[in-house]
């Protein structure tokens, strides 16, 4: 019989995990327990739903006005926990496959669109580098989580549909990458986060009538406190502030330099010794270009080896 301890540690693991379907942005993503410490050897597959309305919930450094875009996806992820130089580590994959309708001011002009197809997919490394040692299932439960510092390195493959005579996509036609540091500190029944992040971006050489699209990186801060429950479940009320982001247009210097700030909360339950939900909400807090939209969403998980 696992001790109350572990059931904790593997549920936190499943929640964690579940973190990887998300319908925000890139660089606006409000995801808690990312270094969390998971017994090594573990397997994960995800599917979840979300629905992100509002001011361009694609790509928020597209300066349109008066945006009212739906953007409905399926989400498919695939994460593995393993062991680095004897520290905790995980590697992960996520898929969407989405459908985005609306109209939105471009420009003086007013652009309508509707297409279906797959976003950029996504892959990430992170490894916790102090305060979580690879651990396997049994020994995780005397595991007691202090202080953990962990970084992380994201990537987006210019994969997804993008078709160059339309404004709106739902792929970017570019690569970037997100290097990211995060703190997780263990209060009681309480862990406070602490993550900063940049978001670097290529050109897009072919962008809305086969023009070359710059854009700045986007810098980023989260902040956020979760209660971890007796039964595994957690909530999670998270806050990000991101800065950057001003494009340049064949040259010309965009006016849309990024200012803006954004609000979730995450609940996540394990449902049986192999499965997890997952529950997300998000919404703009203030907004100087693009972000101003709002994110639900709900993921379901299950989980496989490393000794289970």
């Amino acid at each position: 019989m696992r001790s109350p301890i572990a059931r904790i540690c593997v549920a936190v693991a499943l929640g964690t995990a579940a973190g990887l379907v998300t319908s925000a942005p890139h660089s606006q993503d409000l995801e808690p327990r990312l270094y969390a410490n998971a017994p090594v050897g573990m397997n994960f597959a995800i599917a979840g739903y979300g629905l992100a309305q509002g001011d361009v919930a694609v790509d928020p450094t597209l300066r349109l006005e008066n945006a009212n875009i739906d953007v409905r996806s399926a989400v498919v992820a695939y994460a593995h926990s393993f062991s680095a130089w004897g520290r905790s580590a995980k590697f992960d994959v996520i898929g969407a496959h989405s459908s985005l309708s609306g109209r939105a001011d471009f420009a003086g002009a007013t652009q309508t669109r509707a297409v279906r197809g797959w976003g950029d997919p996504r892959l990430r490394v992170s490894i916790n580098f102090h305060g979580a040692p690879a651990l396997g299932l049994r020994e995780i439960g005397s595991y007691r989580q202090s202080l953990i510092g962990g970084a992380s390195l994201t990537v987006w493959a210019p994969l997804g549909q993008y078709d160059e005579s339309k404004l709106i996509n739902i792929g970017t036609h570019r690569w970037s990458a997100k290097p990211e540091i995060g703190l997780s500190k263990a209060l009681g029944p309480w862990i406070v986060e602490l993550i900063a992040a940049a978001q670097l971006y290529a050109d897009n050489d072919d962008f809305f009538g086969n023009r070359t699209r710059e854009q700045d990186p986007i810098y980023s801060v989260q902040a956020g406190g979760i209660r971890i429950f007796s039964s595994g479940a957690w909530l999670a009320l998270s806050a990000t502030y991101f800065t950057g982001g001003r494009t340049t247009v064949d040259g010309v210097r965009g006016q849309d330099l990024q200012e803006n700030s954004r609000i979730g909360l995450t609940f996540s339950m394990p449902v049986t010794r192999h499965n997890s939900l997952k529950l997300y909400a998000n919404t703009g807090v203030s907004t100087r270009a693009g972000s101003d939209f709002d994110v639900v969403g709900l993921a379901w998980q299950y989980r496989w080896g490393g000794g289970l």
